[in-house]
């Protein structure tokens, strides 16, 4: 078989970006800015409330420096101690995003699930978050389409799938990055068992690479049922008709469901 054997991949824990973003959608004002933004994004009142929303909740760190919460550290450990309880088999190889929240998310894992550390382990770049570019100075690509028109006129011209953030990239880079990394785990990994964790654009960029899907397909995928914090997709590999692929078996499982229960 040219496939490994199973191919589990892991989003990271809840960071704290996530938790920004929730903070965000409960404020008053960014609740008035969303109304507006869906009326007319350029009524003057909203440029005013761009800016306030802006340095309100600014994260204050890069993509790549963002930690996880504390909820997310719970998050990481439950699920590391029910999939080594529920008897899931430990990878042979382990890739991680070099981002620091995906690391945390390992570090945490393997607290509670220490055969992990016996994996070869590998910081891949090819895995990483998608790059947002000028965007990420706003933490929300609404705020930035209102301070920017003219990069939102070139979203509505190309569309979603295709707009590519300024010195960042859209989703057809992503899928080509996944892609190249497809090929290295048939290339050098074939018959090993592996983990990867990664990020929830990656994960649905690997899926639409397995499963050629389109761009309207992708876009509901991402709108509908996108990868939860440490939800896990599992891949198996599956000989069919003389020829190996791997197959999924599970998509976004959650280990840490029940967030009342998540210190038991």
């Amino acid at each position: 078989m040219k496939w490994p054997t199973e191919l589990l991949l892991i989003r990271h824990a809840e960071s704290l970006y996530n938790n920004l973003k929730k903070k965000k959608e409960a404020d008053p004002d960014y609740q008035r800015f969303m109304k507006l933004y869906t009326k007319d994004r350029s009524n003057p009142e909203n440029l005013s409330l761009a800016r306030l929303l802006q340095k309100r909740h600014s994260l204050g760190c890069s993509d790549r420096d963002t930690p996880l919460t504390t909820k997310g550290e719970l998050q990481a450990r439950i699920t590391g101690r029910r999939m080594r309880v529920s008897g899931v088999s430990y990878p042979d190889v382990i890739f991680v995003s070099p981002y620091l929240r995906t690391l945390q998310t390992l570090h945490f894992l393997k607290e509670e699930w220490p055969e992990l550390g016996t994996a070869k382990e590998y910081h891949e770049e090819r895995i990483r978050e998608r790059d947002h570019g000028l965007s990420l100075l706003y933490n929300d690509w609404r705020i930035y389409h209102v301070l920017h028109p003219e990069q939102a006129e070139l979203q509505l011209l190309l569309g979603e799938y295709d707009y590519r953030f300024l010195n960042g990239e859209n989703i057809p880079d992503v899928r080509q990055r996944t892609h190249s990394w497809i090929a290295t785990l048939t290339r050098e990994f074939a018959g090993k068992r592996v983990m990867a964790i990664t990020h929830h654009l990656t994960i649905l960029a690997t899926r639409a690479n397995f499963e050629r899907l389109g761009p309207e397909e992708f876009l509901h995928l991402d709108k509908n049922d996108k990868p939860v914090n440490c939800g896990v997709t599992r891949y198996v590999g599956i000989t069919l008709d003389g020829r190996s692929k791997l197959k999924i078996e599970k998509y976004n499982e959650q280990y840490c469901r029940d967030e009342e229960s998540l210190a038991t």
